[in-house]
């Protein structure tokens, strides 16, 4: 019983983890990154679609992406949606090709840029913390309907608390990382 709700825990942590991950991706650092893009859904015949579903995208060198649009007319609409986007990006075309040079970055945006990584780090914290509050109250739950006895019970704490603390640490490191990576010239 403590065994499943310790491993259900852990897989929610890395879950958790592995969502701060993803959102730390979106976050721009001055180098060309497709993951940038993730978020840009274009029109696509009336449906809003990836766009990594309708074009081609490289990284030809570190500042600049390229989006070879698989049919002519959505040279536009991309165009449209990056300008859109909260990115601040200018892309550019030439009717095929539409090219996404990155800027580098001023110092008072890579300190924003910052803030925001250190935002998700506390969201990620907080999902975390969440989950071993879950599984707490029901290592609790089965201690209090005799399921398990209070010896096993204290150890199961033991065993969520060490894998939150594994898990916050996980999550610090990957925030130094990106730090680093953001405010490097």
């Amino acid at each position: 019983m403590i065994d499943e709700v310790c491993a259900d825990c852990k897989k929610e942590m890395v879950g958790n983890v592995d969502a701060f991950k993803r959102a730390l991706a979106k976050i721009r650092t001055g180098r060309a990154n497709l993951a940038m893009l993730d978020g840009i859904r274009v029109d696509y015949y009336g449906t809003l679609t990836p766009l990594n579903q309708v074009a081609a995208l490289a990284v030809p060198d570190p500042r600049l992406i390229t989006i070879k649009p698989w049919e002519k007319n959505m040279v536009a609409e991309i165009d449209k949606m990056i300008r859109a986007s909260d990115l601040g990006l200018q892309p550019q075309s030439d009717g095929e090709i539409v090219r996404v040079p990155i800027p580098p970055l001023t110092e008072e945006r890579r300190r924003d840029l910052v803030k925001t990584a250190k935002g998700k780090a506390e969201e990620a914290k907080v999902a975390i913390r969440a989950s071993r509050r879950d599984a707490n109250e029901m290592v609790k739950q089965l201690q209090k309907d005799g399921d398990v006895p209070e010896d096993d019970a204290k150890k199961g704490l033991k065993r969520i608390q060490d894998e939150t603390d594994a898990s916050i640490k996980q999550v610090d490191e990957i925030l130094a990382v990106k730090e680093k990576e953001i405010l490097e010239f």
